[in-house]
């Protein structure tokens, strides 16, 4: 069988872009596990492409968070810490309430529409493939961040998208979306009839949803009423 090539694609996409996606998805897929080393000259025999671009593409994911460059060491799957979790998720969480400001009175009815369509790849895929529906739930806060045209604010949303994920394969449970469908659902309605108050309550909440689905598994025993209680939150109790 023939090796895949990143130059098999679409000649149009920059090789390295290939290269980036292919790695990423492999790393929040954990296919590799925290700590694996990615030698340069191994991940580009394999891909068909020269170490320079293997070396552009884990830059990136350097910057999201996902691989760590070490001196004189290479490059390796980051292992983010619990701490590290929740201190992204704290950040994520004003970032992502910034966003929803700067769309108020702003999120145009092309806008609307490109959100819906990202939902319903997202709804498609929750069914038929779970591995790419985590993937869009991210994606859809990255969307979210560009249409506010702030790219400074796009750039750091997607950096923290990319680090909870991380955080989510990590210690979230098996399988498990680290967004709900019908809360995104729910957020773009509000945003669409400009309800600021109601919006960034919901974002609120989503965000501690996720916070709570992405760190479960960092509570022992010892935590089982704090995690029932957030449960319980969630149902009305």
């Amino acid at each position: 069988m023939p090796k895949p090539s990143a130059a098999n694609q679409n000649p149009s996409v920059p090789k390295s872009d290939v290269v980036y996606r292919i790695l990423k998805r492999a790393i929040l897929d954990q296919a590799f596990a925290a700590g694996t080393k990615l030698p340069e000259d191994s991940i580009g025999e394999r891909l068909g492409v020269s170490r320079t671009i293997v070396r552009q593409a884990l830059a990136r994911l350097n910057g999201e968070g996902l691989v760590e460059l070490r001196p004189n060491r290479g490059a390796c799957v980051s292992h983010p810490s619990v701490e590290d979790g929740h201190n992204i998720f704290v950040v994520r969480r004003a970032l992502e309430t910034l966003v929803v400001d700067s769309l108020i009175g702003r999120l145009t009815p092309p806008k609307i529409e490109a959100l819906e369509a990202h939902l319903d790849a997202e709804d498609k895929a929750r069914v038929s493939d779970p591995s790419a529906s985590i993937q869009l739930a991210g994606e859809f806060h990255v969307l979210l961040a560009r249409l506010t045209e702030n790219a400074i604010l796009s750039r750091y949303v997607t950096e923290l998208v990319s680090r909870s994920s991380m955080i989510l394969s990590l210690y979230g449970r098996p399988h498990s979306s680290d967004c709900a469908v019908s809360e995104h659902r729910t957020l773009i309605a509000a945003l669409a009839r400009n309800d600021r108050e109601k919006a960034r309550e919901l974002m609120g909440h989503h965000i501690e949803a996720i916070t709570v689905r992405a760190l479960l598994k960092s509570k022992g025993e010892d935590d089982l009423a704090h995690l029932l209680a957030a449960y319980a939150k969630e149902e009305g109790l």
